[in-house]
């Protein structure tokens, strides 16, 4: 899995018009889902993300995770973020899960989050012509890859 985590103040996501999802204080996270992603991946990217010190404390220093701050989610599938562009200039997105496996993930990562919170996850519609407004908070934006976490 890869995921794209912006700190913000606010954002949301439509679609035909309509707010599918919304949030204030929080992580916009946008997820793609490999073809090779395990539930393991899964638990380890959520555990990540809620306890993820990006969060101004007292002193202005990044110490507070999003459970410090009782902040939100916006999470977003994007399975373009796994385009390889080594070739030409078309992007290959072969990398990428398919519905039947990533539309199972993407679910399974709005249960966890929401367990790990204890509150609702504000999502996208997966596959939807989305329109994402966001205002990056710092700013911050992280990028995590779950093939990172065997190199430590």
């Amino acid at each position: 899995m890869r995921a794209v985590i912006q700190r913000v103040s606010h954002a949301n996501c439509k679609v035909d018009g309509k707010i599918t999802g919304e949030i204030e204080t929080g992580l916009l996270v946008v997820l793609g889902v490999a073809d090779d992603d395990t539930t393991e991946d899964l638990e380890w990217l959520s555990q990540k993300l809620t306890n993820l010190r990006i969060f101004g404390d007292e002193n202005g220093l990044m110490n507070k995770s999003l459970i410090d701050v009782d902040g939100n989610i916006l999470l977003i599938s994007q399975f373009t973020l796994f385009a390889q562009t080594k070739k030409g200039n078309r992007p290959s997105f072969i990398r990428a899960a398919r519905p039947d496996k990533a539309i199972p993930m993407y679910e399974q990562m709005i249960a966890t989050l929401g367990k790990l919170l204890n509150k609702k996850i504000a999502t996208g519609i997966f596959a939807a012509d989305m329109k994402v407004e966001l205002l990056n908070d710092g700013p911050v934006t992280i990028i995590m890859d779950t093939k990172d976490k065997e190199n430590h």
